[in-house]
């Protein structure tokens, strides 16, 4: 039963901004640095669980790529001080994990559907798993709103953060 943790495996967040003011903002790309993911063959499931605390601030993001030194330092860390207080509550709700209910393969990967556990909101998701190169990916979608999370907003609403954002996965093909 293969186990990856960030030393084989990745877990970025992306975020988007919107709003009146959106255009002195910026989409963020954000990385989870302690969790394990495992994968079992027969039968096969996924299960995971991600520590909230170990989320990191990487970089500003524009047209959908990292956009190094973009953001200060001090930025960088104001704003993870913030996505770990005020938006994912990290102190009150340490870890978030997900149990596969179902996983089909498909001809380019699998399919995997299981219940997501964020801030205390359990929730029934699906999600696609690719091939990609020597390993497998995935992009999850992700509604704020459906784990009871206000997504962040400053200037009376003139900044705020898409409800929506991507959770991407990789590991190396078992």
């Amino acid at each position: 039963m293969p186990t990856f943790g960030p030393d084989r495996a990745s877990c970025e967040i992306l975020t988007f901004k919107e709003g009146l003011l959106s255009s002195v903002a910026h989409d963020l790309l954000l990385r989870i640095t302690r969790f394990e993911l495992t994968v079992a063959e027969t039968p096969p499931s996924v299960r995971a669980w991600f520590e909230s605390a170990s989320l990191e601030v990487v970089a500003a993001m524009r047209g959908g790529r990292p956009a190094p030194g973009v953001l200060r330092e001090p930025d960088l860390k104001e704003i993870q001080r913030t996505a770990l207080s005020e938006v994912l509550q990290a102190s009150r709700y340490p870890r978030v994990t997900f149990a596969s209910t179902s996983v089909k393969a498909r001809a380019d990967g699998y399919e995997v559907q299981g219940e997501l556990t964020l801030c205390g909101t359990a929730r029934a998701i699906s999600f696609v798993v690719r091939r990609s190169g020597a390993g497998l990916a995935a992009e999850v979608p992700l509604r704020q709103p459906d784990f009871g999370i206000r997504p962040y907003t400053a200037m009376l609403g003139a900044l705020k953060v898409k409800p929506e954002v991507v959770i991407r996965l990789s590991v190396p093909a078992p």
